[in-house]
């Protein structure tokens, strides 16, 4: 493991076993995260970006084990956190951290401001009375609130505001590397744009790594260094971020560019219309998960698994036609 990296993905399957009839027999198994690898490094940052339903969230509460994974290998530090115990696992998530995508669900709606910033420094005993006041009122001050704010409830402030709550609890540990499950989708655009650039000034004070997760291409351009496309389990492709959106290569990455509303219109462009429906994870197709819906496909997409090859150095893409 490279001295700079922080978190490293290998092979990182979770399946929900589907069971059906009178004595509840497992007849299948939904594949939402299947065999996944990648790394994060000290003070990156790194998007996943895909359609609804493609795992992105899975894989992210799978790697700070929120959800037990199946398979795979999740490092942290060098230290493999799915062989953790209760203990251990408790220990390490004081440098592991989410911010959910829904702010105010996310948030007690009977407790103050205060406690569910403190709430955290209390189960680990950072702090306690005058100590931990103040720790709460630098926190807030840390994302753009007012230590009055203490004494309020969630659903006294705006979306905005109730994220900034959500990344003030996460901030509370001093982390170094936080999970953010789609933080800006439920916001206003001009609300979008204070949230994010907190979490890149954030990152430049304080050294955090992020996954960064969205289906928003034009959010996940502005604050990643390298980006990673998922479909159907899988990650498809991976590059640095203006690599990628210069020079995409695999047609999902292609199609999901070409989707995306321009601001300022250039003429006629040749759109990839995607035909077919996303399949499903609980009966993924054989082959490439993406030949069922890929303009480019030939015969052996159908029966030969794709996975990532390097496109140039630091570009990798899951596809035989386009991929050397």
């Amino acid at each position: 493991m490279n001295n700079n990296t922080l978190v490293e993905v290998n092979h990182l399957k979770t399946w929900f076993p589907i069971h059906s009839g009178i004595f509840a027999k497992k007849t299948g198994d939904v594949r939402a995260v299947d065999d996944v690898s990648f790394k994060i490094a000290n003070g990156e940052t790194l998007g996943l970006v895909g359609e609804s339903g493609c795992g992105k969230t899975t894989l992210g509460r799978s790697i700070l084990r929120l959800i037990e994974p199946t398979w795979g290998e999740v490092k942290f530090e060098g230290k493999d956190i799915l062989s953790l115990g209760k203990s251990d696992l408790r220990a390490m998530r004081k440098k592991m951290q989410i911010i959910f995508q829904d702010p105010f669900a996310s948030l007690n709606p009977r407790m103050t401001v205060g406690k569910i910033v403190a709430e955290p420094l209390s189960i680990h005993r950072v702090a306690k009375g005058l100590e931990l006041d103040d720790m709460v009122a630098s926190l807030l001050s840390d994302v753009g609130l007012r230590p009055e704010h203490a004494s309020r409830y969630p659903h006294e402030f705006s979306g905005g505001q109730r994220q900034r709550i959500g990344i003030a609890r996460a901030l509370a540990l001093k982390p170094k590397f936080i999970v953010g499950d789609e933080p800006v989708s439920a916001l206003d655009v001009s609300v979008q744009a204070q949230v994010l650039n907190l979490m890149a000034k954030l990152k430049e004070d304080m050294g955090i790594a992020y996954l960064f997760i969205s289906h928003d291409l034009s959010v996940i351009r502005h604050i990643s260094d390298r980006v990673a496309v998922m479909y159907l389990g899988k990650i498809v492709e991976e590059a640095a971020r203006e690599e990628l959106f210069s020079n995409p290569v695999h047609p999902y990455t292609q199609a999901l560019m070409e989707a995306a509303p321009k601001t300022v219109p250039c003429g006629k462009r040749k759109r990839i219309i995607l035909g077919g429906d996303i399949p499903s994870p609980a009966n993924p197709p054989s082959g490439c998960y993406f030949h069922t819906r890929c303009p480019v496909k030939v015969n052996d997409c159908e029966s030969i698994s794709q996975s990532l090859k390097e496109v140039k150095q630091g570009h990798r893409a899951a596809c035989m036609v386009k991929a050397p």
